[in-house]
């Protein structure tokens, strides 16, 4: 229903859909996503979580996320944190 919308008529979390839209449209092994729900409301942070966690379970794609949100992280098979530019941690799961 928001085909024929411009980008700036979209809400933040349409336009981080969209995103990662082309961000899979030349059909990547690996998806790159630096904090993919900032400055979005839960319930948009949530649905652009799901939709990656969807791509990786049904297509396999590998994603590489960098985020703050420690929430995020019980999607994740690996988690690495990081402080200053050092690993100070790792977990596999």
């Amino acid at each position: 229903d928001r085909l024929d919308h411009k980008p700036s008529q979209l809400s933040g979390g349409e336009q981080q859909r969209v995103a990662i839209a082309r961000a899979i449209a030349g059909e990547p092994k690996i998806l790159f996503a630096d904090e993919p729900t900032a400055n979005l409301d839960s319930i948009s942070g949530q649905q652009v979580i799901d939709l990656i966690g969807k791509l990786h379970n049904e297509q396999g794609l590998t994603v590489v996320m960098v985020t703050h949100e420690e929430e995020y992280t019980k999607y994740c098979n690996r988690i690495i944190e990081m402080e200053d530019g050092t690993i100070v941690s790792e977990k596999k799961r």
